[in-house]
């Protein structure tokens, strides 16, 4: 009856998803007008009104984000209540022309519907009001939402409402509806992130130019001396490799094929994967470290000259167990340590998140379970999460008391962050149903 109920709404799941992937709630004012995320924060309000949220309002945060927040009440004595979480800001669409669907335009192709947010995190969002939609007035929970503006920034400002405001947002089980599952049709929870660290490295050798010609063979060139540092941070099997850091961890979980990895990643032909562990180690119980990006001369108009400065922003995944602190230590004294010639060296800290770790077992997981069986006609499993979600510290922190259950629609074909992101509906349609059934049959032990 109400997996029906489900399919008879996705119709309107559709227009939901279209409306607000059409709105560009990019939330950085140096790319897209602030007022795109205005009209987000705006849609999000009006609809979860429609589903009865009351006192619902947009609640100012430090980093100058709006996060939408609202309260449903239960009719029933002493019921539990869930904290629905979400968020409405997306990626920035990166290079539009590698997009085969205008980003900002859900586009149905191959079954799928495409465009930025479609699954990350906009499809949560749809989820969450697709399933209220189904389930009607009455409920045997209490509900609370929060539906953040600046996730995908990582400014925290949501973090910083929560410790300012713990009330506001306590509950007795929270659904971070910011992960997915393994793949389409096969259900899971994440109960593993790996935190992570954000700095930028600056090499600095000469006061100006100088011509590769007349000097180079003698003058230091920063570019060069940055690769080189760069270099040190991985060994040729591709392990990360900074001293201080365990890079033997195993991950213990269910698995992640090998086959389905390379399908999922879009790996070239002939490519290998980098390390000495398994897929799953690598991704979920070890550290990685990525080069976001360089700051150096490009091709085409560059000269026959000598770099005397280089710049790069680096990305550390911090696996569970690992102090993301003593991570970002070891990090800046490698970065130190291998630089050579003498060059000079500054590290700017940018951002840092620790791991988090999921309390399993409880009345909550054991509901979810139940839930994602019946929806999908198969057991859920447990993922680990190679990506960072610091406000689910924040909650742990905050809540103790709280199971915090990360789920949602954004599997491996999603690419979230990537050009070409794309949700399947029938993600969305289960997960609603799985989301309905659950908020029908928990009950706090």
């Amino acid at each position: 009856m109400m997996r029906s109920q489900i399919d008879d709404l996705m119709g309107r799941a559709r227009t939901d998803l279209a409306e607000l992937v059409s709105i560009r709630s990019v939330a950085d004012p140096r790319q897209y007008p602030a007022s795109e995320c205005a009209r987000a924060a705006q849609w999000v309000v009006d609809n979860f009104a429609e589903v009865g949220f009351t006192d619902l309002a947009l609640k100012e945060t430090s980093d100058g984000s709006r996060a939408v927040y609202g309260v449903r009440a239960s009719s029933v004595p002493n019921a539990p209540t869930v904290l629905l979480y979400a968020h409405y800001d997306v990626q920035p669409p990166l290079d539009e022309a590698a997009w085969r669907t205008p980003p900002f335009e859900l586009t149905e192709s191959g079954g799928r519907w495409y465009g930025r947010g479609a699954a990350d995190c906009k499809g949560n969002i749809v989820m969450h009001l697709t399933a209220l939609r189904a389930l009607g007035p009455d409920l045997p929970v209490n509900l609370k939402l929060i539906v953040e503006g600046s996730e995908e920034q990582g400014t925290g400002g949501l973090e910083d409402f929560v410790a300012r405001h713990p009330s506001l947002l306590s509950a007795d089980a929270i659904l971070v509806c910011d992960t997915g599952n393994a793949a389409v049709g096969v259900p899971a929870a994440t109960v593993t992130l790996r935190g992570l660290v954000n700095v930028v490295v600056t090499v600095k050798t000469l006061s100006g130019e100088l011509h590769s010609g007349m000097f180079g063979g003698a003058a230091p060139d920063a570019l060069a001396g940055l690769i080189q540092i760069l270099s040190s941070l991985r060994d040729k099997s591709g392990n990360t490799t900074i001293a201080g850091l365990d890079h033997s961890q195993t991950w213990t979980g269910a698995p992640y094929p090998t086959d389905q990895f390379r399908s999922d990643s879009g790996l070239l032909p002939g490519v290998g994967l980098l390390g000495d562990g398994t897929v799953s180690d690598m991704i979920w119980a070890r550290p990685a470290v990525t080069v976001l990006g360089i700051d150096a001369p490009p091709v085409v108009g560059s000269a026959a000259a000598i770099q005397p400065h280089a710049r790069a922003r680096l990305n550390l995944r911090v696996p569970p167990g690992t102090d993301a602190v003593k991570a970002q230590d070891a990090l800046i004294a490698q970065l130190h340590a291998a630089a050579p010639w003498g060059v000079q060296v500054d590290v700017e800290k940018e951002a840092l998140g620790q791991p988090f770790e999921a309390h399993t077992g409880g009345p909550a997981y054991q509901a979810l379970a139940a839930a994602m069986k019946e929806a999908f006609g198969r057991d859920m499993t447990t993922l680990g999460q190679g990506g960072s979600i610091p406000l689910c510290n924040v909650f742990a922190d905050t809540y103790p008391g709280a199971e915090i259950i990360l789920m949602g629609v954004e599997e491996p074909q999603a690419l979230i962050h990537a050009p070409n992101e794309s949700v399947d509906p029938t993600e969305i349609a289960a997960l609603a149903h799985a989301e309905a059934l659950f908020l029908q049959s928990y009950k706090k032990s």
